[in-house]
């Protein structure tokens, strides 16, 4: 089961929802509808699906629904239709005392413009949740130390949010949403208010947090480089309506439309990219010493191959056979497969595509991709690398091969 499931989620702003939601349904433009019933749809028919400890991003340009979809999952936004499910209740069904409850005890909100109280210490801003829980005071103040220290703010609990940087302000914010102990953190565009520095530091420190504690967050902005570095999943929204959501490497390698190719266009593929995503699955493979010359012949043949892997007795990948030397060694009517075994480079799961590239500098032949346990899972061919980093297709790419050469 999904930790968060949102159903064909559609929120409009205004006094005639039911009018403007049958022109949306009827097929009616954003435009037509308010121009029509002065209301605005701010999301429509969102479908989303997170598991429990992913970093979700919902990104997009200003005006496109991010954030007013994000303040569904607490109900701060009411959907005008759909269903949102929080480990498989439906909030839209809860009652006052139970939202409240749900406020309080399972989801954690994070600000853009940190949302602390100007007249407590650190400590009394952290401990403000808990306070409102109705945790004693001592206990709240110890946990709040606890999470005070977790966001690297030990020192400064007895300080007044404007005696801090804004990067150490909004480390008091995660913390405050840390310290409930809540399962869900709502992240609107936490980082956009940082400089750079402060804010890819940000980034580090979310994500060292994460490791430890496994939240399920969702985290908007409007910046992909920040989306493809922190997101397990990615929904790019526009005017409304998400129009792709994926892995990074889905949304980078695998475009919906123009709209997220402009959001993709400048990003450095190879660097995202890990080895393991970009590799291609091996047709077949040869065991030695089960297999001969012959049986070898036939599985090229059935595959139409030009190389092929190797197992030895123990599963272990030793290298490729190329198809060339196959032929070479039957015609010389030879049965040591192991003499033809062409050895190649090796690369885990992970790595990224530009860490490989050295690799393919004195060969051009085949690198193996190997998982955590060495077990081989694919390939990836100097051309296929040519082609991801340069958007040309396989033709073009020979020919850009035949020319370096």
């Amino acid at each position: 089961m999904h930790k968060i499931e949102a159903d064909n989620v559609t929120l409009i702003f205004g006094h005639s929802k039911k009018q403007a939601l049958k022109m949306l349904k009827a097929g009616r433009s954003k435009d037509e509808i308010h121009q029509k019933t002065k209301s605005t749809v701010a999301v429509h028919n969102a479908n989303l699906r997170i598991q429990e400890g992913e970093i979700f991003v919902i990104m997009g340009l200003s005006g496109s629904g991010k954030s007013s979809l994000l303040r569904c999952f607490n109900l701060l936004n009411h959907p005008t239709e759909g269903s949102i499910r929080i480990d498989g209740k439906n909030i839209l069904n809860m009652d006052k005392k139970q939202l409240l409850q749900l406020r309080r005890n399972k989801i954690g909100m994070v600000f853009q413009h940190f949302g602390l109280l100007p007249h407590r210490s650190i400590l009394e801003n952290v401990a403000f949740p808990l306070e409102i829980q109705g945790m004693p005071l001592q206990e709240r103040l110890t946990k709040a130390m606890d999470t005070i220290e977790m966001v690297g703010l030990k020192g400064y609990e007895h300080s007044r949010p404007d005696q801090l940087s804004g990067g150490m302000q909004q480390r008091v914010g995660i913390a405050r949403a840390l310290a409930s102990e809540s399962d869900i953190l709502l992240m609107d565009e936490a980082f956009s208010a940082l400089d750079p520095l402060i804010k890819t530091q940000m980034q580090d420190d979310l994500l060292d947090i994460q490791q430890k504690l496994k939240k399920t967050i969702l985290f908007i902005t409007h910046d992909l480089d920040e989306a493809l570095k922190i997101g397990n999943t990615i929904a790019i929204m526009k005017d409304g309506v998400i129009v792709q959501q994926g892995s990074p490497e889905e949304i980078l390698l695998h475009p919906a439309d123009d709209y997220v190719k402009a959001f993709t266009g400048n990003v450095d593929i190879s660097k995202i990219v890990s080895a393991g995503s970009a590799a291609d699955a091996f047709k077949a493979f040869i065991h030695i010493p089960k297999e001969g010359p012959a049986a070898a012949a036939r599985l090229f043949d059935k595959h139409k191959a030009s190389f092929l892997p190797v197992l030895n007795d123990q599963k272990h990948f030793e290298g490729i056979i190329l198809k060339k030397d196959l032929k070479r060694l039957i015609e010389n009517k030879g049965n040591d497969l192991m003499s033809i075994v062409t050895e190649v480079p090796r690369v885990g799961e992970d790595m990224s595509i530009s860490d490989l590239l050295p690799l393919f500098i004195n060969q051009k032949r085949p690198i193996a991709v190997v998982d955590t346990h060495d077990k081989v899972i694919g390939y990836i061919r100097y051309e296929d690398v040519v082609s991801m980093m340069t958007g040309y297709d396989d033709e073009e790419v020979q020919k850009i091969i035949e020319h370096a050469n």
